[in-house]
């Protein structure tokens, strides 16, 4: 396998790379008799593109979803579902100088170790650009889980040392840092465009919430909902950390502070510590995620690299970058937990005669 491949029953193959012809994804597994709504799908796509905003980079991509298989008068068919979004905006000039270069903080050293030969450009498969395909197989998994009102909601939680203290979704799409508290967006904007002056990047925390998911989901030994959902966040470039409930903050606790006690009054979980699973297998309490993202490494200031010769090299990254991937990468996360949600519910559906 060459890890182009996530997911058992719902199971989605992306290809392509950030300067070719395009990108997409291939989904199968998805049930017959799911309307496929394109519009909605064009709205997600909408959501992580570049150019939408002063805190993103400013590459013009439409990011225009073609379906080319699996769906026959707006309903899913069974068949493999396939869809692309061709590059259109692709300045690969910007790149010439990175030929035998490897930046810092990118695969650029791993790619080149690895296969022996590598799309310099943009990083060719490994750049974030891939995440479009992912975004868009998301929005078909979002469809399907709406239909068991299983929704996925993602924000950005800090920004640098900037810390949300409130979480109203209702304002997370009304300003451009996707906040969910509507004062520390503003102070968020203001760390990243000071940041982008001083020709530096800078990371954040994002948060994800999954509501409504039915007890029962997560296979109880490798394919644990946790380690699914983990392994689903991890495999976003940028992700260097998750945490599902407390996390680490569990470290510090007794047994009596961890456990998720039960109300004598209303019968429900006081807590939720265990972020919604136990076990690996969801509890019916809302799933609780935490992600830490790393600053974009590619920065208008002058580092230190090695090149394809083991040469050590000055070297300054230009082009179009995001100064922080906290705002596109919120509905790329939201997409790759509503994916293993999405096959561990029709795992589920196999579990018991």
């Amino acid at each position: 396998m060459s890890g182009n491949t996530f997911g058992t029953i719902f199971r989605i193959t992306t290809f392509g790379e950030s300067h070719g012809k395009g990108l997409g994804v291939v989904i199968d597994g998805c049930p017959a008799g799911l309307e496929i709504d394109e519009a909605y799908i064009q709205s997600e796509l909408d959501r992580r593109r570049v150019g939408q905003s002063k805190v993103t980079s400013q590459r013009q991509e439409p990011d225009k979803i073609e379906i080319l298989s699996g769906v026959f008068e707006g309903v899913s068919t069974g068949v493999p579902l396939a869809m692309i979004l061709r590059n259109q905006d692709a300045d690969s000039s910007k790149y010439d100088n990175l030929r035998e270069v490897f930046r810092p903080g990118h695969a650029d050293a791993g790619y080149h170790t690895k296969y022996g030969v590598r799309d310099h450009r943009g990083g060719g498969r490994s750049s974030g650009r891939e995440t479009s395909a992912r975004v868009a197989a998301g929005a078909v998994a979002k469809l399907l889980l709406k239909k068991f009102n299983i929704t996925v909601t993602g924000w950005t939680h800090s920004v640098g040392n900037v810390e949300g203290k409130t979480v109203d979704f209702s304002v997370i799409e009304k300003n451009i840092i996707r906040a969910a508290d509507p004062e520390a967006a503003v102070k968020m904007e203001k760390y990243i465009l000071d940041a982008r002056k001083e020709h530096e990047s800078v990371g954040g925390i994002v948060k994800i919430k999954a509501q409504n998911v039915p007890p029962g989901l997560g296979e109880p030994a490798f394919d644990k909902l946790d380690a699914d959902i983990g392994k689903a966040l991890f495999s976003i470039g940028s992700v260097k950390g998750v945490e599902i409930g407390s996390g680490f903050e569990s470290g510090k606790m007794h047994g009596s502070e961890s456990n998720d006690m039960v109300s004598p009054e209303t019968g429900t979980y006081i807590t939720n510590n265990a972020g919604g699973i136990l076990g690996g297998i969801s509890s019916g309490q809302d799933i609780d995620i935490t992600m830490a993202v790393k600053p974009t490494p590619s920065i208008l200031k002058e580092q230190m690299t090695k090149d394809i010769h083991d040469k050590v090299v000055p070297i300054v990254i230009e082009g179009r970058h995001d100064p922080c991937i906290c705002p596109r990468i919120v509905p790329v996360a939201e997409a790759m937990v509503a994916l293993a949600l999405a096959d561990h519910y029709l795992r589920n559906r196999a579990s018991r005669i």
